[in-house]
């Protein structure tokens, strides 16, 4: 099975977002990631999905999400392709005598410092999958007190709109 991200512009409407992750579950697909946005057009919402499954389940999958009444667009967007990230939030211990080396540290990733308190900090860093999962790694011997991953969020490389596609259907 193969990682897959979707995205699914869907009317911002009530219950939209129930049947999407139903369709998912009937048929039994675990979903890694579900991030659900607003677009640049009002009433239409962006549904990033990321789920492993093989081609043709992803295919009937596609299809059925197409068929669903408030289902604008649905686009599967390939790695190389796309621009896809991760949002990180993540409380670490860091008293006076190690408060230096976990900057230092998050300054590598490109981190930046969201709270301070007299025994942690709060980091915020953005990227992909694997970046993130490094930077925790990194983390990991300061101690990790709290964290909170967004879902993977997505859009296709270059200067077409997948909004501007579906609006001309």
């Amino acid at each position: 099975m193969e990682r897959h991200t979707l995205s699914v512009l869907v009317e911002d409407v009530p219950g939209t977002l129930t049947r999407v992750a139903g369709l998912f579950a009937r048929r039994a697909f675990n979903i890694h990631s579900l991030a659900v946005g607003v677009t640049e057009v009002p009433g239409v919402s962006r549904i990033t999905v990321v789920v492993d499954a093989d081609a043709h389940l992803l295919e009937q999958v596609t299809k059925q999400l197409n068929k669903l009444i408030n289902v604008l667009k649905v686009v599967e967007l390939a790695d190389d392709s796309s621009v896809q990230r991760d949002h990180l939030l993540v409380k670490v211990r860091a008293d006076a005598a190690t408060r230096g080396q976990v900057v230092q540290a998050a300054d590598l990733f490109r981190a930046h410092v969201v709270d301070v308190a007299p025994d942690s900090l709060t980091l915020e860093a953005t990227g992909t999958r694997e970046k993130l999962q490094a930077f925790l790694d990194l983390m990991e011997p300061y101690g990790v007190r709290e964290l909170v991953r967004s879902g993977t969020v997505a859009l296709s490389r270059g200067s077409r709109s997948m909004t501007d596609r579906a609006q001309a259907r």
